[in-house]
């Protein structure tokens, strides 16, 4: 179930009491969540989720719990590690790029090794295109530790992600 904040906002709820409803938060630290009162928000069902597996260095995109889709996957080196954990698809950004594919998918997660990234904006974990052909090169079928924590897809596969709503759960695994 999913909380519908203002007209392009969601954010998954992941426990429910009488009149109020636990949802995560896309801020540091990560995985936060809050407590909300449940009077008059929207709910709705997002039957996407989306798995990120970085022994395999791949992601998963499961629909209504069928794997509709498994694509390598550029991840955080060593240094710079993909965070694992409970997140979800904050929202969709303009590219910032070329390099970048169409679009970018922002997450809740943060970088636990870096605090600013680019001059002044937060370490995000972001799911979009290669940056260059040599990083193209390097996913190529297995996946490759090459990024500073976000997610790099060829541009074919980020293309396939364009219809994952805002708020589509996001679970980072380890194994």
């Amino acid at each position: 179930t999913m909380l519908q904040m203002g007209a392009a906002r969601n954010t998954p709820v992941i426990a429910t009491q009488p009149g109020w409803l636990e949802v995560r938060l896309a801020l540091r630290p990560n995985e936060s969540t809050a407590w909300i009162k449940a009077a008059g928000i929207a709910l709705s069902s997002d039957p996407y989720r989306l798995v990120l597996n970085l022994a395999t260095r791949h992601l998963q995109v499961y629909d209504a719990n069928r794997l509709i889709g498994e694509f390598p996957a550029g991840i955080g080196t060593p240094t710079d590690p993909t965070p694992t954990g409970n997140y979800f698809i904050a929202f969709k950004a303009p590219s910032l790029g070329s390099g970048y594919g169409a679009f970018e998918l922002a997450t809740s997660d943060h970088s636990d090794a870096i605090t600013d990234f680019g001059g002044g904006s937060d370490a995000i974990t972001a799911i979009h295109g290669p940056i260059d052909a040599q990083a193209d090169a390097e996913i190529g079928t297995t996946g490759a530790q090459i990024s500073h924590g976000c997610i790099r897809l060829h541009f074919s596969d980020l293309d396939q992600l364009s219809n994952i709503p805002m708020g589509t759960p996001l679970t980072v695994v380890a194994s």
